[in-house]
């Protein structure tokens, strides 16, 4: 199973945007990017293409996939 891992919230800090400030930048609503922070959201791939390049950075500075091996 793999897993989303993202750096949306450090990023948004560094840069002192707001949830909702982050949101109207790319065209999504604020409870996405709360999702999103928390894992609870994958995000399209047009979603986090936006979100990188807010922050001016590439999407995989934002967001990496963890493969957890299964006990099974």
């Amino acid at each position: 199973m793999s897993e989303l891992y993202n750096h949306v919230r450090e990023l948004r800090a560094r840069e002192r945007l707001s949830q909702n400030e982050l949101a109207q930048r790319i065209g999504a609503s604020r409870q996405t990017i709360a999702l999103i922070e928390r894992g609870d959201y994958s995000p399209s791939v047009v979603l986090a293409l936006k979100i990188a390049k807010v922050f001016d950075v590439k999407v995989e500075d934002v967001f990496s996939i963890n493969d957890k091996e299964s006990d099974s």
